[in-house]
Formats: structure tokens, C-alpha cells, sequence
């Protein structure tokens, strides 16, 4: 979590319960923990992702002509990410 951010009661719980099947299913405690952390990471990931191929999909079928630039916005910002992590390597 984010300096400043409050916890989320909803993940929190999934955290919770996610990390209890694995722990039931034999997983050693501190891997069900990392296994369920990750398991959720993914699904906030993919959850993500459908957000903004469905709002890229809206704003190329209603405003047309700002798609190139929110195509190259998208563009722009990975490649930042790019640098950002490659100056932490």
C-alpha cells in the first residue's frame, strides 16, 4: 500500500480468505501468504487492463479524433515506466 493510502476492507478480507484456502490446501503459511498477495495482484492487473481497453475502445467510437493522442499518451507513459525501472536495475 501507498504511503497515505487507507487500507481497503474488501482486499483485506480477500487477502484473508485467499491466503486461508492456500494454507488449507497444505501451502506453508508464508508462501500461501506471498501465493494470495500475488494471486490478487494479477486479478488487480487484469481488472485494469479491461478498464482501459474498454475506455480506449469508448473514446475511439466517441471522440474519434482524440484517439491517436490518447493512443500516444498510453505510449508515452509506458515508455517512462520503462526508463523509471530501468534506472532502479
Amino acid at each position: 500500500m501507498l504511503p497515505g493510502q487507507t487500507p481497503d476492507p474488501v482486499r483485506q478480507h480477500a487477502l484473508a480468505a485467499l491466503t486461508a484456502t492456500f494454507i488449507t490446501q497444505g501451502h506453508p503459511v508464508e508462501y500461501a501468504k506471498h501465493m494470495a498477495t500475488a494471486a490478487i495482484f494479477q486479478t488487480d492487473l487484469e481488472l485494469r487492463n479491461a478498464q482501459l481497453t474498454h475506455l480506449l475502445g469508448w473514446i475511439k467510437q466517441e471522440h474519434n479524433p482524440i484517439y491517436p493522442d490518447a493512443l500516444a499518451l498510453l505510449e508515452n507513459t509506458r515508455e517512462e515506466f520503462e526508463r523509471r525501472v530501468q534506472m532502479d536495475v
